[in-house]
C-alpha cells in the first residue's frame, strides 16, 4: 500500500475531495463524482480493497455496501417525497396559532424536530423541519437557522435506537436501548445552547409568522399519507431489528417500506415529482461520499477513551459514521451513549457531514456553503 509520511494516499485524495466539496459549493455533485472515479481507479491500479486487488476487490466492496446505498437512497428520495406531502398538508401554515410570536417560536420548532427524531430517521426529521421553518419564516431562513435544525435532529435521534442509523447498529450488535438512551444527557443541553442562540438569531434575520395565512386549514388527507409513510418506516425499523435483523443485509426492508406506503397512498393524493431532480442529485453526492469513505482502508480505532471519542465527533463531520461505528463495536470498550452523541452529533458541523444536512441542502441550495455554514452555525 502506497504511503505519503506514514499515510495511505487513499486518505489524501478523500481530503482532496472533500476540500473540492467545500471550496466549489456550486459544482459539489462534480467534484464528488470526480474524487470517487479518482479514488477507484487509484485503488483498481495502485492499492486494494480490504486485501483484495482489482476488479474482484472492487465488487466484494460493492456486494457489501449496496445495501447501505440503496437504502440511502430510496429514503433520502422517499423523505423528500413526505416532505412535500407535509408542505402541503398546510400544517405548517396553520403552526404560528399554537407557537409564541418572538424568538421562542423558533426554539419550539427546533425542540419539535429533535423529539421528531428520536423516533424517526434523522434526516426525514430534518426535511420535516425545513417544510415547517419555510413556512414560518416566509422562506427567509439564515444559515444558521438551517445547521440548528440539522444539529437539532442529529442530537434528538442520538439516544434512541431507532432514532439514526448508527444508533440502531448498536441496537443490532447487542447494545441495550437504556445505554443509548444516556445519550440525552450531552443531547438535550446542546438543544439548549445552540438552539437559543440560533432562534435568536432567525428572529432578528426574518422573525415568525404572527398568524395564520387567511383561510388556513389542515388538508387531513395529505397528513394521513405523512402518518402512514411514517408509520412504514418505523414499523419496519423496529421489525428488523427485533424479529429479523439479518434482513437488513438481505433487502433494504425501511427503505423498500417506505416505498409501499408512498405508492398504496398515491391513490389518495398523488406525490409531487417535482421534488425528484433536486432529492437524486443530493442521493447521488451523498451516496458518492459514502462510498468513498467505504474505500478508505481504516482497519481499527485508537483505544476506546473520551479523547478518542472527541475525535470522532470531528472526524464524523467528514467521514461516514457508519463505518467509524462498525469498527467501534467490533473494537469494544466505548460508552455507547457518548459514542452514538459522538458520532452522531458531530456530522452538523459541516452541511455534508450528515445524512440530514445533505437531505436539507438539497431543498435549501443556499446551504452548500460550508463557509457560510460554519460562520452562521
Amino acid at each position: 500500500m502506497p504511503l505519503i509520511a506514514g499515510v495511505p494516499v487513499e486518505f489524501f485524495l478523500f481530503a482532496a475531495t472533500l476540500a473540492g466539496v467545500a471550496v466549489f459549493h456550486h459544482h459539489t455533485l462534480h467534484v464528488a463524482l470526480i474524487g470517487l472515479a479518482v479514488i477507484t481507479g487509484y485503488k483498481l491500479a495502485f492499492s486494494s480493497f480490504g486485501g483484495v486487488a482489482g476488479v474482484a476487490g472492487l465488487t466484494q466492496l460493492l456486494r457489501h455496501e449496496w445495501v447501505t446505498l440503496a437504502n440511502l437512497f430510496c429514503l433520502l428520495l422517499g423523505f423528500a417525497l413526505l416532505a412535500r406531502h407535509f408542505e402541503d398538508s398546510q400544517l405548517p401554515a396553520v403552526l404560528p396559532r399554537f407557537l409564541p410570536d418572538d424568538w421562542k417560536g423558533g426554539f419550539m420548532m427546533l425542540a419539535l424536530v429533535f423529539v421528531i427524531s428520536s423516533f424517526l430517521d434523522n434526516f426525514a426529521a430534518a426535511m420535516i423541519g425545513g417544510a415547517m421553518a419555510k413556512v414560518l419564516f416566509k422562506g427567509r431562513l439564515h444559515i444558521g437557522f438551517l445547521a440548528a435544525i440539522v444539529a437539532a435532529s442529529n442530537a434528538g435521534g442520538a439516544g434512541s435506537v431507532v432514532g439514526d442509523t448508527t444508533t440502531t447498529m448498536m441496537w443490532i450488535a447487542g447494545v441495550k436501548p437504556a445505554q443509548v438512551f444516556e445519550a440525552y444527557v450531552a443531547a438535550v443541553p446542546a438543544l439548549l445552547f445552540f438552539g437559543y442562540f440560533a432562534a435568536r438569531q432567525q428572529h432578528a434575520f426574518q422573525p415568525i409568522t404572527r398568524d395564520a395565512a387567511p383561510g388556513a386549514m389542515v388538508e387531513w388527507p395529505r397528513l394521513a399519507i405523512v402518518a402512514v409513510i411514517l408509520a412504514a418506516a418505523i414499523g419496519a425499523n423496529v421489525y428488523c431489528n427485533l424479529r429479523a435483523p439479518a434482513l437488513l443485509d438481505r433487502w433494504s426492508v425501511i427503505g423498500l417500506a417506505v416505498w409501499v406506503a408512498i405508492t398504496a397512498t398515491s391513490v389518495l393524493r398523488r406525490p409531487d415529482w417535482s421534488v425528484r431532480p433536486a432529492a437524486t442529485r443530493g442521493s447521488v453526492f451523498l451516496l458518492s461520499l459514502v462510498l468513498c469513505a467505504a474505500m478508505m482502508p481504516v482497519a481499527h480505532l485508537p483505544a476506546a477513551s473520551w479523547p478518542s471519542a472527541l475525535g470522532l465527533d470531528f472526524l464524523s463531520a467528514v467521514f461516514d459514521n457508519i463505518p467509524l461505528t462498525a469498527l467501534a463495536l467490533h473494537q469494544g470498550g466505548y460508552d455507547w451513549g457518548f459514542l452514538a452523541y459522538a458520532v452522531g452529533f458531530g456530522g452538523s458541523m459541516i452541511w455534508f457531514g450528515s445524512s440530514a444536512g445533505v437531505a436539507l441542502a438539497s431543498n435549501f441550495p443556499e446551504a452548500r456553503s460550508a463557509g457560510a455554514w460554519l460562520r452562521g452555525g
